[in-house]
């Protein structure tokens, strides 16, 4: 079963890719497509963060992820480099999740 779904995977993405090989170039440069593309990325890794943040198997979870990323939004909203983000989220989820077990018990 997992082989038949990397194989579909594979032709799939072959195919995705040669149908953007086989689009004449005036369709590629119009203004929508553009913008789209520009935006594609952002929605892809917003998406993978959600998935990370949030999931648990098939279950929502609210934890301590959710901290560090909020944490991480402010940060972000604030302009602040990149390494302060990472650092400041990471020292968020710690926190949060050292707290929870002190409470614990």
């Amino acid at each position: 079963m997992t082989w038949f779904a990397v194989l579909g995977t594979a032709v799939g993405c072959y195919g995705l890719k040669l149908a953007g090989w086989s689009l004449p170039a005036r369709v590629l440069e119009a203004e929508r497509v553009r913008r789209a593309a520009a935006l594609l990325p952002l929605a892809l890794l917003s998406g993978l963060v959600v998935v990370q943040v949030f999931g648990d198997g098939r279950a929502l979870v609210v934890d301590a992820r959710a901290a560090g990323l909020v944490a991480g939004g402010v940060a972000a909203a604030r302009r602040a480099p990149f390494i302060v983000i990472v650092v400041l989220a990471a020292a968020t989820a710690a926190l949060v999740r050292a707290f929870a077990v002190y409470i614990g018990r």
